[in-house]
């Protein structure tokens, strides 16, 4: 539970500090709000299916690797439409992948912490 909590705090103060940007007020909370939902969904699934499932380990790796997948499909597409209605592409792009690796370090920390206890942290 503490792992998603802080999930979503790190998701909300990218959001927020997106938001602060100053000029790029599309590119930037765009990213931030990819990073953050996929994040705190990712966690939250992990969570779910490790805990319902007889090999949590197994479970929760399936749904980090179907977050991964998703996340590349979403900053594709989400950078096409930035670049298409000429947005600063690097505003997104920062803003996107800094909330990206702090969560998908959280998500490994998680996955890890089932390794050794063989139930979710």
């Amino acid at each position: 539970m503490k792992l998603q909590i802080a999930t979503a705090l790190i998701a909300l103060a990218s959001v927020a500090v997106a938001f602060a940007a100053g000029p790029d007020h599309v590119a930037a909370p765009l990213g931030a709000i990819l990073a953050g939902a996929t994040g705190v969904g990712s966690t939250l699934l992990m969570g779910r299916a490790a805990t319902a499932a007889e090999k949590p380990v197994q479970a929760a790796l399936l749904v980090f690797v179907i977050f991964f997948l998703l996340r590349l499909v979403l900053v594709g597409s989400a950078t096409a439409v930035v670049v298409r209605f000429g947005w600063n592409v690097m505003a997104f792009v920062v803003a996107f992948f800094v909330p990206y690796f702090v969560l998908s370090a959280l998500e490994g920390a998680y996955l890890h912490s089932l390794r050794r206890t063989g139930t979710p942290a």
